[in-house]
């Protein structure tokens, strides 16, 4: 599928160092990884904040934003809603070679805790 502009993903930064070392990330979101879920969890750029907040807000491990060229990636990227919702997020269904991620930010919290992401 073609997808138009970057996808996010917000990881742990010890996973994204370990894809480093590896060539390649494999984590499809906080705790499944990519051979448990069937793909890899990703937001387009208005569902960044939402899924950061969501799902990792309780976290005290340093998280990175990981932006991913999808022209990069050899998997296909699939746009649905897994949890039944309406939705859509783009999920990637096989690994993302490290060359693909064109930008790594690291995601700071505000004095709520709440996470800032650099993107909207």
């Amino acid at each position: 599928m073609s997808v138009n502009g970057s996808l996010f993903h917000v990881a742990l930064a010890s996973d994204w160092h370990a894809a480093r070392a590896a060539g390649e990330y494999r984590i499809s979101t906080l705790g499944r990884t990519l051979e448990g879920e069937g793909f890899i969890h990703c937001s387009y750029v208005g569902q960044v904040e939402h899924t950061a907040n969501a799902f990792y807000r309780e976290v005290t491990e340093p998280l990175v934003l990981l932006t991913i060229d999808p022209a990069r990636l050899d998997a296909d990227v699939v746009a649905e809603n897994a949890g039944g919702g309406i939705e859509l997020f783009p999920h990637v269904y096989g690994p993302i070679p490290t060359g693909a991620v064109v930008a790594v930010t690291e995601l700071s919290r505000d004095a709520t805790g709440r996470i800032v992401v650099p993107v909207r």
